[in-house]
């Protein structure tokens, strides 16, 4: 499992171009993510958790890509616009992908 500080990623994207992902082309979107056999049970409480992180979720800042056009940044956001029937999202594309900031690392100990 790769992770990268968001604030890095957001700084690093900063003069990528901005442009329309269509959300059918985003492959995350119909794969499990938050709930698989290392994150525990989708219980109502932590899908509700969830619901409102999408809900607060600010659709004026871009999510973030790999080159490769994998999600790095942005799955609230992308829920959000999908729940809203948009059929793109902003995004910004790495063109060549930072190295991670953590390999293999539990979320749980991460250092922020």
């Amino acid at each position: 499992m790769h992770i990268w500080d968001v604030h890095g990623l957001i700084a690093l994207a900063d003069g990528l171009r901005v442009y329309d992902v269509p959300l059918r082309d985003i492959a995350e979107i119909d794969e499990p993510y938050w709930f698989d056999a290392t994150d525990g049970v989708a219980s109502c409480r932590a899908v509700m958790d969830h619901a409102q992180h999408v809900a607060a979720a600010d659709l004026t800042y871009s999510v973030l890509l790999c080159t490769q056009g994998r999600v790095m940044d942005g799955r609230h956001r992308i829920m959000k616009a999908h729940g809203a029937g948009q059929a793109a999202i902003a995004a910004r594309r790495f063109v060549v992908t930072p190295p991670p900031d953590f390999v293999n690392r539990s979320p749980g100990d991460l250092p922020y």
